[in-house]
């Protein structure tokens, strides 16, 4: 069970602004966390959402990181300039959103730079929120080399005709099948985006396709809800949702899921 350890545990982590290269050789930043000590640790790629590179996935990178993954959450919005996280989500979203090729060449960069250090297990998932759970289903389906894939409520998996565009010219439903890994679904019943149908249309893709994959559909919560800092989070759902959450990534990164002491290996 998450949120469970040992009261005389040591716990230490480093957390900063790295760069790494990114998709057509760009130099971007991303935040980076890791455990205190030689690992090996599996590793995250942290997807953001729509409201920008914020302080949020910051705090979700150092929960990660507190139980012993190495994480890399890349700044997608980059190339659009730099200001705070609302300014630039908004600049994004004025300019049609941030391109699909570009966002998943960096999360393949940011894999890259996880699996590159030597206190990597080799193991890397990829996870997201939102527009970020969009990003990480898209990225897993596009990229070979992650080993697990959480997509949390990703809004615009399903998309119709009509809502193509030059920066997302394919429904990442239309990948499914080139996923190469396990996923976990994290969805709300309240939801309208992805709405209950939508999530029924993603599940049936990934069952025609004979994908490895489980579903958690929460009655009584919406969008967001794991957000605590909005009106939409729900306590019970998302320490639950957590729970699985960390289930998942334990499982598939090979048992990185517990903490790691200083000078201890998993």
């Amino acid at each position: 069970m998450w949120n469970q350890f040992q009261t005389d545990q040591y716990e230490g982590m480093i957390a900063e602004t790295t760069t790494l290269k990114g998709y057509n050789g760009d130099l971007i930043n991303a935040y980076y966390s890791r455990p205190i000590g030689d690992g090996p640790f599996g590793g995250i790629v942290l997807v953001h959402h729509m409201p920008g590179w914020d302080e949020f996935y910051r705090e979700f990178a150092r929960r990660f990181t507190n139980h012993g993954y190495i994480v890399v959450c890349p700044n997608l919005y980059q190339r659009f300039g730099h200001g705070t996280p609302e300014d630039m989500a908004a600049k994004v979203r004025g300019e049609g959103g941030v391109p699909d090729a570009s966002v998943v060449g960096d999360c393949e960069a940011a894999m890259q730079y996880i699996k590159a250090l030597p206190i990597s297990n080799g193991k890397v998932g990829i996870i997201g929120t939102c527009s970020g759970g969009r990003h990480a289903f898209l990225s897993a389906c596009r990229v070979k080399g992650f080993d697990a894939i959480v997509e949390c409520w990703g809004g615009a998996v399903v998309m119709q005709p009509d809502q193509l565009t030059p920066a997302r010219p394919v429904a990442p439903i239309d990948y499914t099948k080139d996923l190469s890994c396990p996923m976990l679904g994290i969805f709300g019943n309240e939801d309208q985006g992805p709405s209950p149908e939508q999530v029924n249309q993603h599940e049936e893709e990934l069952k025609k396709h004979g994908k490895n994959y489980e579903f958690h559909r929460y009655d009584g919560a919406g969008h967001g809800f794991i957000y605590y800092d909005r009106a939409n989070y729900r306590q019970q759902q998302a320490m639950d949702a957590w729970g699985e959450i960390f289930d998942f990534f334990s499982k598939h990164l090979q048992g990185a899921g517990a903490r790691v002491p200083a000078g201890a290996t998993a």
